[in-house]
């Protein structure tokens, strides 16, 4: 099936030193770029994390210190892949939780505020998992019809980006609308209902410190809008204001915010807050 696109798709997967979008680095990006004509682009790339990369990791995923020593820092590719990732949506597989946070957190340390909120995030696994409840081999044996160990090398990004093209593209087939029976097992080839499908919390930045809470009356009922559709305002999801509303934070302690940007908060983090505090200064003008 060819996807159903209005502007470019990228599909994507990383290889980092560790899974602490604080701490660690990407050691490989590996990405496809779907235009809406059909036209794919390939690209893999090693990067040096300038630090060790684990035995674990070497393990895993078979890049070794040696094998980035000399390859460039993300620092030196950020601007390049910023300018051929903009405008285009984002797939992967797990991507919403690890591979959009650790790039959007690369890009930041690389001084590039690479804006991914303009962009449909549709991530395979959230589809797989709310579909068949499985893993990445699994999900690829079941809509490809292979065993992924015959047909790739395992943890590697370049692999693993291709296997994940061809699972989204299976899944399509599957649950297109032209040959479902049962209602609930639809998917539409169409990129705003696949990333809002691909959606599982109510996260405001990627590491979900803030999110997303219906707002109530005193009676405790939502309060809507008017379309009926539920208010959200954003609340601290950790420490001593968990649940509290951000904004009536930043105004009744104004040094938490110092206290955050000072602290071990991811670059995404950050900015949010940041976003937050300015849009509720620019209201007071």
């Amino acid at each position: 099936m060819k996807l159903n696109l209005s502007r470019p798709l990228i599909v994507f997967d990383l290889e980092t030193t560790g899974l602490d979008l604080v701490k660690d680095r990407i050691i490989q990006i590996s990405y496809i770029k779907v235009y809406p004509d059909g036209k794919e682009e390939r690209e893999n790339i090693f990067v040096n994390p300038e630090k060790e990369i684990p035995a674990e990791v070497t393990v895993l995923t078979g890049i070794s210190n040696q094998d980035v020593k000399n390859k460039p820092t993300f620092k030196e590719v950020a601007t390049s892949l910023s300018k051929k990732f903009e405008g285009c949506d984002f797939a992967g597989f797990n991507s919403n939780h690890f591979d959009v946070p650790m790039l959007a957190e690369e890009f930041l340390r690389s001084g590039i505020d690479f804006d991914f909120s303009h962009s449909r995030l549709i991530d395979a696994q959230t589809i797989f998992h709310k579909m068949e409840r499985r893993n990445l081999a699994a999900a690829y044996k079941f809509y490809c019809g292979h065993k992924m160990e015959d047909d790739f090398e395992a943890h590697r990004a370049d692999q693993d980006t291709e296997a994940t093209y061809r699972v989204l593209m299976g899944e399509l087939d599957k649950y297109n609308p032209e040959v479902q029976t049962e209602p609930d097992r639809c998917l539409e080839n169409n990129m705003d209902k696949l990333a809002e499908f691909s959606k599982n919390n109510d996260n405001v930045d990627f590491a979900g410190r803030i999110i997303w809470k219906e707002m109530t009356d005193n009676s405790g009922k939502p309060i809507l809008d008017e379309k009926g559709n539920a208010l959200k305002h954003e609340v601290f999801n950790f420490g001593k204001y968990k649940g509290w509303d951000v904004t009536e934070v930043l105004r009744r302690d104004p040094g938490y915010f110092s206290w955050m940007l000072g602290n071990d908060f991811t670059y995404n983090t950050k900015q949010v807050l940041t976003r937050i505090r300015l849009r509720e200064f620019n209201k007071k003008k």
